[in-house]
């Protein structure tokens, strides 16, 4: 099946999809979705961007806007106030990230739209019926913000060596412990948290739903090079009072939950790190057309074009993959089977996004160099490269994890 062309009309600036290249994937709900979603950006977050880069925030409403524009909502389920499009699927769910991506700095992005993509699934899939009927709601209709709490000082993708403590007093337990980088952790309402329980290692971690302001609970903001709307934050834990009946789940087998939602939010990521690549690779050819350099236009110049055909090969090959992976959950494979391919999927494409954040630097030359004019939006995504690499698993980890599954 194929649609009418959407979007910019820039050579590799949108998925092949989008300029009326057949598919097998996508019906009309994914094409009306698509066109909700775009609407919302251009009208609620294009014109801000900037300005929301240099306060380093983003405005808390963007989340109600969100909700009643029928996009924020649309990713969660019915019951709980979710407003999901006819038929969804994760098609639906690729292009939610890829738009916003597309439209939103990697800071705001992350902070409104990813944190709740990472944090309430627990509370969704394994919370008690209170969570879900009085929590999730508010959350999902943007009132509330969740953040997710599980990285450390000493813990980062050692999941297994988390050092904070939970421990049973009565009808409470005692949370102690610190938590580093965790976005949108200055503006949260409520904290997805995992701590100790039980023995060392994997068996003994527990996650809890944690009310932002309960006493003993110190927030201080960190000063990130990218994600600079991000709110992200350290945050300490002395002596958190936290009823026992917020388990999420079970006690002491909360690391397969967050292993299995690592799943999805490294599929996110490597959605929202192509269409950045995108991003520069669209700004690189737009540049390179308008630039006139020893008396021709700097398209002209076959090195020039050699740069934008490397870039473009790893932009539409990297969607394609990512289109595969979302047939495979569309299919219900096993999310155990796909940890391995979205581990090695993440690594392509922060090397790519790396790889194309450079070139596109170099076809701008000084002007990447800086935070206004033309450059601007691949100077940021040159200093949001790293965190892609890092978040969600570091590339190094990530590729251990795919060979130890695949039992080399």
């Amino acid at each position: 099946m194929s649609f009418p062309t959407f979007g910019s009309d820039v050579p590799f600036a949108e998925p092949a999809w989008y300029r009326g290249l057949s598919t097998p994937y996508y019906t009309n709900s994914h094409v009306q979705f698509r066109e909700r979603v775009r609407n919302f950006c251009n009208s609620e977050i294009v014109p801000f961007v900037d300005d929301w880069e240099e306060q380093q925030d983003y405005p808390r409403e963007l989340h109600t806007k969100a909700y009643e524009a029928g996009v924020y909502g649309a990713i969660w389920p019915k019951a709980y106030g979710g407003t999901p499009p006819q038929d969804f699927d994760p098609f639906h769910e690729l292009i939610y990230w890829d738009e916003l991506a597309r439209a939103t700095p990697g800071g705001a992005l992350a902070a409104c739209f990813l944190t709740i993509k990472i944090a309430l699934p627990p509370v969704i899939h394994l919370g008690a019926r209170w969570m879900k009927e009085t929590v999730a709601p508010d959350i999902i209709s943007g009132k509330k913000i969740i953040a997710l709490c599980i990285t450390e000082p000493e813990a980062g993708s050692d999941v297994g060596n988390i050092h904070t403590t939970a421990t049973r007093d009565g009808d409470f337990f005692v949370i102690n412990g610190a938590k580093k980088f965790i976005t949108s952790g200055m503006k949260a309402d409520w904290f997805t948290l995992a701590a100790r329980t039980g023995s060392t290692g994997m068996g003994g971690l527990t996650l809890f739903l944690v009310d932002a302001k309960t006493p003993g609970i110190r927030l201080r903001k960190l000063k990130t090079q990218g994600w600079l709307s991000s709110n992200t934050a350290h945050i300490l834990f002395e002596d958190v009072r936290v009823p026992a009946k917020n388990i999420i789940g079970q006690e002491n087998m909360g690391f397969m939950a967050i292993m299995l939602n690592f799943n999805y939010e490294r599929f996110t990521g490597i959605v929202m790190t192509n269409r950045s690549s995108r991003n520069a690779l669209e700004d690189s050819i737009n540049y390179a057309r308008s630039r006139h350099t020893f008396g021709t236009r700097l398209v002209d110049h076959q090195v020039i074009r050699h740069k934008i055909a490397e870039m473009a090969t790893r932009v539409e090959s990297i969607h394609t993959q990512i289109e595969a992976m979302a047939y495979q959950m569309k299919q219900g494979v096993d999310p155990k089977l796909l940890g391995g391919p979205l581990a090695l999927l993440k690594v392509q494409a922060t090397k790519a996004a790396e790889f194309i954040a450079r070139e596109a630097s170099h076809i701008f030359g000084g002007n990447s160099y800086l935070r206004t004019g033309p450059g601007s939006r691949v100077e940021r995504i040159y200093r949001e490269v790293r965190v892609g690499a890092i978040g969600g698993g570091s590339e190094e980890v990530m590729l251990d994890l795919a060979m130890k599954q695949a039992r080399l």
